[in-house]
């Protein structure tokens, strides 16, 4: 391949990064247009909101991530294994850190890529607000990875009390969740599902109502940051499960056996969840002097390069970039990583070409919420609407649904998208409906 032809590397293979370099190696690296390199921490991707349901352990994660190194292979991109930790704009490079396996041993060593367009899609993080004991005693939901231990840790909790011949402690089976936005409260939703197909399964000495779900929130409703009438809605449908919904909660601290709030409340739980805030990783904040926000999110103009480096672009969760006609920045959802990924990609086309670089306009479409096989809630067309066109029940579900199909055709194309998910059908009707192991 030749070195005269622009090096385009994309760090992080989440949603939109993933859609971004299969677009790029599909339009320029077949074609020897360009070298499209994908730098990544982990072998595969998974989208990130179907995370919950791996923790809840209705979804095995080896059925539906996607192997880089394989996507690679039929997009025209190169898959590079590593984690982004430094970045060198006067050479136009970024360090990747040293790869080191389970038993200490470096197996990649630090290495150097050569970047002439370099896109930074490192998605976030939790961000615990320095709270005590956050760190040391809550689990995330940032990685596939964590949330398989979730799922690890849910099911020995089941076994132990299952098994142990004597009544239930105080909060042995309590599950609290901290942050009410979308992914605690579908998560919540998944559990109360789990704690009833758990008992069919077999674990019959456990009964659901011995598992007590919990979700604190600080704000005044859940789904601070959506429609008030999608929040009620959402919240009304919570308690019909039984989950135990504290508003106006803001934790001062977490213990090994409880978790405590500024009112004084002390909240008794086994199992504790935090997901009530994002940052962007840490080895972003000030990277060689680019413009960070307190987020440590990379602040971006209309066109998504950075204020401070044209040829430098942040998409998802990790930028932070205005959101034309309102007080606040665009919000990380995945249709926001999907909308950016789509212009960074003709962004660079144009550039390529001596064209003009188009402006990000964000156009929300609605928020939906998953909450299990028992319902749907949302609004659409949020942009147009402001939120009063509500729907529920099996349309919402469908379209909930759309949304991962429509990550997947942009991947795989739609014939192979239909193919797919006939296979998970079929699957569906022999596995079993949680991931007993």
């Amino acid at each position: 391949m030749s070195n005269d032809i622009p090096k385009i590397v994309v760090v992080g293979g989440g949603a939109g990064g993933l859609e971004l370099v299969t677009k790029l190696g599909k339009k320029l690296g077949k074609k020897g247009k360009a070298q499209v390199t994908l730098v990544d921490s982990t072998h595969t991707h998974i989208w990130k909101p179907l995370l919950h349901e791996v923790a809840a352990g209705t979804l095995d994660s080896h059925e539906d991530e996607i192997e880089y190194l394989s996507q690679a292979n039929c997009s025209g991109f190169r898959f590079r294994l590593g984690r982004m930790d430094g970045l060198d704009r006067e050479n136009k490079q970024i360090s990747v850190a040293p790869t080191i396996n389970q038993e200490g041993l470096e197996i990649i060593p630090r290495r150097k890529f050569d970047y002439d367009y370099l896109i930074i899609s490192v998605g976030s993080i939790s961000h615990d607000f320095g709270i005590k004991g956050v760190r040391d005693h809550c689990l995330f939901l940032d990685t596939t990875k964590q949330a398989e231990t979730f799922q690890n840790k849910l099911l020995q909790a089941y076994l132990r009390a299952h098994t142990q011949g004597k009544p239930l402690d105080e909060g042995q089976l309590n599950i609290a969740i901290v942050g009410a936005g979308a992914t605690g409260i579908e998560l919540s939703a998944q559990l109360h599902e789990v704690s009833h197909l758990l008992t069919a399964y077999g674990l019959d000495e456990v009964k659901p109502q011995d598992v007590k779900i919990s979700i604190i929130e600080a704000a005044n409703r859940v789904l601070p940051g959506l429609p008030e009438n999608l929040s009620a809605a959402t919240e009304d449908e919570l308690r019909k499960l039984g989950v135990d919904v504290m508003t106006n909660e803001r934790v001062v601290e977490v213990t090994d056996a409880e978790i405590k709030t500024e009112s004084g409340k002390t909240i008794p739980a086994a199992i504790k969840v935090w997901a009530a805030g994002i940052k962007a990783p840490e080895f972003l904040k000030d990277i060689d002097g680019l413009e960070t926000n307190w987020m440590n999110q990379l602040v971006v103009r209309q066109t998504l390069q950075t204020t401070l480096d044209d040829n430098i672009y942040a998409i998802g969760d990790c930028c932070a970039c205005k959101w034309q006609g309102h007080d606040e920045n665009v919000p990380p959802r995945a249709q926001a990583a999907h909308q950016m990924a789509s212009l960074v990609y003709k962004s660079i086309i144009n550039r390529m070409n001596d064209k003009e670089v188009p402006e990000y306009e964000y156009h929300d479409y609605g928020s939906l919420v998953s909450l299990g096989r028992y319902s749907t809630v949302g609004n659409l067309m949020g942009n147009l609407s402001r939120g009063s066109m509500m729907i529920e029940g099996f349309m919402a579900r469908l379209m909930y649904l759309s949304l991962y199909k429509m990550h997947q055709v942009a991947l795989f194309g739609p014939f192979r998208v239909v193919m797919l998910s006939l296979s998970h059908l079929f699957r569906r009707s022999v596995h079993p409906k949680i991931k007993l192991h």
